[in-house]
This record gives structure tokens, sequence and C-alpha cells, in this order.
């Protein structure tokens, strides 16, 4: 299957109609799943007033989109829809621009986001750079769902990390991976931030 551009909105019509608080819907996904994680991009600060750039970490660090691609595909097992997923893409990324017939059209409208909305299957994020960027290094979807609805992943502009709603089942998995560097999250709280 490959990535195509939705006009029909409704797929998405779940991650607004559970009322959850705007600051999470966009970091975490709606609520009411019954766990929560953080997916760390690069580690939780250490100091107050500490700056992203301050981090260092090694060569072989993933990238953002390398390190989504491999939770996505480790939670394709915990959905009967891996072959009927979506896709966020927020509108102000400068290294995914919106197709014209997308930014003219119906946009995803969330509290202080839109998005350009995507279907396919969660294969398609292994080619997510040729389909949407220039082929090198882009952002990773901002939302990501599968239809079942049973777990959503959120990686939105400003964290350093995507937030993940799903089972205990799902969650735990997560956190077993070596190549990743998942924690439980309570997406009510107060998350760690860099300045």
């Amino acid at each position: 299957m490959a990535l195509t551009w939705c006009r029909d909105l409704t797929p998405a019509d779940w991650l607004s109609r559970v009322g959850t608080p705007p600051g999470q819907l966009i970091t975490f996904g709606p609520a009411g799943f019954e766990a929560y994680a953080r997916l760390r991009f690069i580690p939780d600060p250490i100091r107050p007033g500490q700056q992203e750039a301050d981090v260092e970490v090694g060569d072989d660090h993933l990238l953002d989109i390398e390190q989504t691609r491999r939770a996505l595909h480790l939670l394709a097992r915990f959905t009967s829809s891996a072959q009927d997923c979506y896709f966020c893409v927020w509108e102000g990324y400068s290294d995914i621009p919106l197709p014209t017939h997308v930014r003219s059209g119906a946009l995803l409208e969330l509290p202080h986001r839109r998005y350009g909305l995507l279907h396919g299957c969660i294969g398609d994020i292994d080619g997510w750079e040729a389909a949407l960027g220039s082929g090198g290094p882009i952002a990773p979807p901002a939302l990501v769902w599968p239809a079942d609805q049973r777990w959503c992943l959120a990686s939105d502009v400003d964290p350093h990390w995507a937030g993940i709603g799903a089972s205990p089942a799902a969650i735990d998995a997560l956190n077993a991976q070596t190549t990743l560097d998942v924690i439980r999250a309570d997406p009510s709280g107060e998350q760690p931030e860099y300045r």
C-alpha cells in the first residue's frame, strides 16, 4: 500500500471526541488508553534550564524518525488493522511541505495544531522520507493510529519525546526494547522539558 492524502477527515474524529486536554492530545494522543509511555528521542534534561543542544549523544544515536519507525513496527503486533492506519503531518514542518491540494483543502484541526491526514499501512513508515521528503531525514509523523484505535503515537514538534497510548502489554513490549528508550508516563502530569 502507498500513503495517500485523505480528503475525508472523519477517521480522525475520535481524537477530539474524548475531551482530552489540548496539550495532552497533541503530545500523548487521546485519553482513555490503559497505559501511556514516552519514547525519548534524547535523554530527559538533568538540570534546570538545560538546552537540547547541551545533550551529547553518540554517533550511532538513532534519528527521531528511525526511533519512531521501530516503535511503530513493534506496535503493529498490537492491532488487528496494521494494513489500515492513519498518519498526521503537521502543517508547520519545514521538511515536509504539504502539497497544495492538501493545504487548500480540509486540514485536521486540533487545539494549537493543523495537520494533513494520510492513510496507509504501518509498513509505509519505512518509505516515509522518500514519500514525503527529499529522501533525507525528516520529522516523524505527528500522530499515528490504526483504524481499530488500539493505540496512538503522538510526536509533537516541541517535546524531545513521543507520547504513546496503548494497552499495558504494548507499553511493556516497547519498554523491553533495548534499542529504544521508553518509559511509562502519566499524560496528565508535568513532563520533563528542555528550555
